[in-house]
């Protein structure tokens, strides 16, 4: 039995009504829907990521990947800590492990950034940060930005060649083996233009987000993409959240970002940080139904208008994660007891909420 599949149409008139209705009252809607998604995840594990030898690992000491789903490295030299990193696999409508969300590298994490790429026979990398804000750091430089080539460990990294698109970046890197006479060819997109912790213009955002859809759709998986920002949350989810629910579009399936993000928060603490990047997500979505992200920009009016408008009113931040990466809530509502979360994250309840059973896009 195939699943129920709805005109795209229909969708955006579906979607631009519950747009509507979210915004409305102040954005009560949206404010409703991302508080109740601020405990999500909250009691998960994060012990690899805490341990003493691996502290130094992370760009920012409380933003640590869920040990059900952290991606492991394969172990160097008999050192049990070798196969840190500080990623997690997140969903994106056809697995559990459509997508690998991680912190920029820092500069003593390059080595095992590259050889997660290769061991996880990743083939684009999206990188959703300016290297850096001001004067701080926001990702340490990974790769060639020119061609030429670096070493990082045993990977050899080759900027072949470097594409200018009107707010990003895309270029060629050959990946290579130390002494293996194979090697790999890498996209790499890079939207410099995403402030942190903000959003973009939302034109731009749909155009490069559709660019990389339909390079998604054109080459076989052969394994995740991998996103990052600065701490692999907040922009990364967002981004991660709006070309999933492109994608499901696409098939005629109706979006519903609330159920999104709280699968991905299930996968990596705070993906889509801020209320700001929530309601950017349905405003995006929403002007890319209305034709926004093609050949030709149309800004959409109407409720995607009402829907910008909210979002240029609301503050840079909430209270789910002020600038902080410094904090963290370990506590969670007592009418969500842990056991429930941990029936969440059985694979057969995964992901439901979005495919219906008999959907063929559901890996069950």
């Amino acid at each position: 039995m195939r699943v129920q599949t709805t005109s795209r149409a229909q969708i955006r008139q579906e979607f631009g009504l519950r747009c509507q209705t979210l915004a409305a009252n102040n954005t009560k809607g949206f404010k409703q829907e991302f508080e109740e998604l601020n405990y999500v995840g909250k009691d998960l594990p994060t012990r690899a990521g805490d341990m003493e030898a691996n502290k130094e690992k992370n760009r920012y000491p409380y933003i640590l990947p869920y040990d059900h789903c952290r991606v492991r490295l394969s172990v160097q030299n008999s050192n049990p800590h070798s196969d840190y990193i500080n990623a997690n696999f997140v969903p994106g409508g056809g697995s559990e492990r459509d997508f690998i969300c991680t912190q920029g590298p820092l500069q003593n994490t390059m080595a095992d950034f590259w050889r997660m790429v290769w061991e996880q026979n990743v083939r684009i990398i999206v990188m959703v940060t300016a290297l850096r804000h001001k004067d701080i750091v926001m990702c340490d430089k990974y790769w060639p930005l020119e061609q030429g080539k670096v070493y990082h460990g045993l990977i050899q990294v080759t900027t072949v060649s470097r594409k200018q698109g009107p707010d990003y970046f895309m270029t060629t890197i050959n990946l290579r083996q130390r002494d293996c006479p194979t090697d790999r060819i890498i996209t790499h997109y890079y939207y410099p233009t995403w402030p942190d912790r903000g959003v973009p213009d939302s034109s731009s955002l749909c155009v490069f987000t559709e660019l990389v859809r339909q390079h998604l759709g054109a080459i076989p998986r052969l394994g995740p993409v991998v996103v990052h920002c600065s701490a692999g949350v907040g922009r990364s989810g967002t981004f991660v959240t709006l070309l999933w629910l492109m994608q499901l579009c696409t098939r005629g399936i109706r979006p519903d970002i609330r159920a999104a993000v709280e699968d991905l928060r299930l996968h990596r603490m705070w993906m889509v940080q801020t209320l700001e990047q929530y309601i950017f997500v349905h405003q995006c979505l929403l002007q890319w139904l209305s034709g926004g992200g093609s050949a030709g920009i149309q800004q959409t009016q109407g409720a995607s208008s009402n829907i910008n408008q909210r979002v240029q009113d609301q503050p840079h931040s909430s209270s789910a994660g002020r600038r902080g990466h410094n904090h963290r809530r370990r506590t969670h509502p007592p009418d969500q007891p842990q056991t429930t979360m941990q029936q969440r994250l059985h694979p057969g309840n995964l992901l439901r909420r979005l495919l219906p059973t008999s959907s063929p896009f559901n890996p069950g």
